[in-house]
């Protein structure tokens, strides 16, 4: 293979690098067969593969770009696009692709080559295929080491004075497999083989007339890698309890291929299987890299004719045994008693990726979980309030029943920032509300429909342009029915962007509260006096009937006492001064 010299060395001079700049405690940096596949691939596109010094100087330039790139993206702290990645689309990133590399290293338990493939179809196909040349020795040694790894494994987690056994597993099943091999010699078992020894020596790439045809090769691979690292390194440290840092990693990655081109590495990412293994032999920090590292560097110079023995199917029921744990099946069973949507986003991330291939199944992934972000932000959740009984406490009517409302007014409390994106869809709502009135649970005075539209807006964030202009419609369109808006808590924020824009001018600083309570109250009070306006109140010389502003303010002096205007009865009125808990948030104007 021409990328074999690269691919030991893309194996030992990261693993330093990383361990030092990267974030992951557990992210076996190194080579990975589908960029080693892109890598193949593309570079058989451009030069001839019989030029083996052009063909491996082109894969060394290409790690150096993708290096720059991924430095980069993290130096401009683009990994917040990384969180995009949502834990469904991790989980069914990570379960299928687990089970395609079990698939993958099955030739080595059955005797015959199968097709080097990431997606599950041509992996079984050619599994059925072979069956012909079906072997017992490697598969009864493979399946006798895996039983070992995984009867260890329990142990350790199930027993604290059993735990080493853990960390133990996989070095016991290479000497087992290594023992058997050299006594009793099997000619059916394939083994490792020769391996060049010797460390790499430093070199600059030194060809870069190929650049501007790699740049595409480029992009592409380190949004693979990016995806499939930080994928996997977000997945561990989930499971071990620890926060990611995204940009680090982007500059951790690459640094390393950075410095990993100086030594002929071709284009290194977090190795999926060695990063299993790292997470199931206990690994907690990044020394477990230097450690690989050192222990690589040992072997290179050293240990290279003792691996010769090493039985493939003994490393084989290393990775199955790593990354059966990977399966998170137990995920997929929450998600469908906790949220129905996100196991539809599990479903599909592993369904896209055991049939479509890794890259495609996490793009198709992101892509889906986008497009719920986007769903819901464009579609919040909107909610009618009501009072609980006994209590100036007011939520969502749909969560509390015994929570009432009063007539003539709507509580709408919107839980969203307010954007262009969802001003449309907030709009049809409050206009849905006010003709969808449940008398059943209203109280205070008797009339026959919607006068006032408390918005409540502590949980609005963020207010853009588009939406002010919205309101300011909606607003006009409420003027001509004789609706009044009144706005309640909103942040500073918010109110600053409602201040520039003219729209507390519009509305009218006295329909500004700091509570709902405080609105409720004040708009009680000019339902009560709406009610009690006689129908042949009109202007006995113009004949007109006065406006709606023009009765609140002529009736604002008869205003009823709240508490009986809560309850539906009418005593004595009181003066509006009389009551503190009216105070407006927005002082008006002398």
């Amino acid at each position: 293979m021409l990328l074999w010299f690269c691919k030991e060395d893309c194996g030992f001079v990261p693993l330093f690098i990383y361990a030092i700049f990267g974030s992951s405690r557990q992210l076996a940096v190194g080579p990975v067969a589908l960029v080693s596949l892109l890598v193949s691939n593309v570079l058989s596109g451009i030069v001839d593969s019989s030029d083996t010094e052009l063909y491996t100087q082109m894969a060394i330039l290409l790690a150096l770009m993708v290096g720059i790139l991924e430095c980069i993206m993290g130096l401009l702290r683009l990994g917040w696009l990384i969180r995009f990645i949502s834990h469904s689309v991790i989980s069914g990133f990570t379960t299928a692709s687990a089970i395609v590399i079990a698939l993958s290293q099955a030739k080595y338990f059955l005797g015959y080559d199968i097709e080097r493939s990431s997606k599950i179809v041509p992996l079984v196909k050619s599994i059925i295929e072979g069956a012909d040349g079906f072997l017992w020795p490697p598969f009864v040694m493979g399946s006798i080491i895996l039983a070992i790894l995984l009867i260890m494994k329990h142990l350790g987690k199930s027993r604290k004075y059993l735990r080493f056994l853990r960390a133990a597993g996989p070095l016991t099943g290479v000497v087992l497999g290594t023992v058997i091999v050299k006594i009793f010699r099997p000619s059916s078992i394939s083994l490792v083989g020769d391996i060049p020894q010797g460390l790499p020596k430093f070199s600059i790439p030194k060809d870069f007339s190929y650049m501007t045809s790699l740049i595409p090769t480029a992009l592409l691979i380190t949004g693979v890698a990016i995806l499939e690292s930080v994928g996997i390194a977000k997945a561990l440290a989930a499971k071990n309890g620890y926060e990611l840092d995204s940009n680090q990693e982007l500059f951790g990655l690459g640094v390393a291929n950075i410095f990993g081109s100086f030594f002929s590495a071709y284009p290194s990412t977090g190795s999926f299987s060695r990063s299993a293994v790292n997470h199931e032999s206990g690994a907690k920090t990044g020394l477990a890299g230097v450690v690989t590292g050192i222990i690589m560097g040992c072997a290179l110079m050293f240990l290279t004719p003792l691996f010769e023995y090493i039985p493939q199917c003994a490393l084989a029921a290393i990775v199955i045994s790593a990354v059966m744990g990977l399966v998170d099946y137990e995920e997929a069973i929450f998600l469908w008693h906790v949220d129905k949507k996100d196991f539809l986003l599990w479903t599909i991330t592993s369904t896209t990726t055991l049939f479509l291939g890794i890259e495609i199944g996490v793009l198709v992934g992101v892509g889906v979980s986008l497009a719920f972000v986007i769903h819901e932000s464009a579609n919040p959740h909107i909610a009618v309030l009501g009072r609980l009984p006994g209590t100036t406490v007011y939520r969502n009517i749909q969560q509390y029943p015994e929570a009432y409302t009063y007539n003539g007014i709507v509580i709408v409390r919107i839980d969203a920032p307010i954007y262009f994106a969802n001003i449309s869809y907030i709009k049809d709502r409050l206009r849905e509300y006010e003709t969808a009135v449940d008398r059943c649970s209203r109280r205070g005075p008797e009339v026959e429909r919607i006068y006032f539209v408390i918005l409540e807006m502590s949980p609005v964030t963020y207010i853009d342009s588009s939406a002010v202009q919205a309101l300011k419609d909606l607003h006009q369109e409420y003027k001509m029915r004789d609706i009044q808006i009144a706005i309640s808590n909103p942040n500073g924020e918010v109110l600053l962007t409602l201040s520039r824009s003219g729209v507390v001018e519009m509305i009218g600083k006295e329909w500004y509260f700091v509570r709902v309570h405080d609105a409720v109250q004040v708009c009680l009070q000019h339902v009560q006096s709406l009610k009690d306006t006689p129908k042949s109140a009109a202007d006995p010389v113009l004949g007109e009937k006065p406006s709606f502003l023009q009765r609140l303010l002529k009736q604002r002096a008869d205003d009823s006492s709240i508490a009986q205007l809560e309850s539906g009865y009418l005593t004595s009125p009181i003066s509006e001064g009389n009551d503190s808990q009216l105070e407006p948030l927005l002082s008006r104007k002398a």
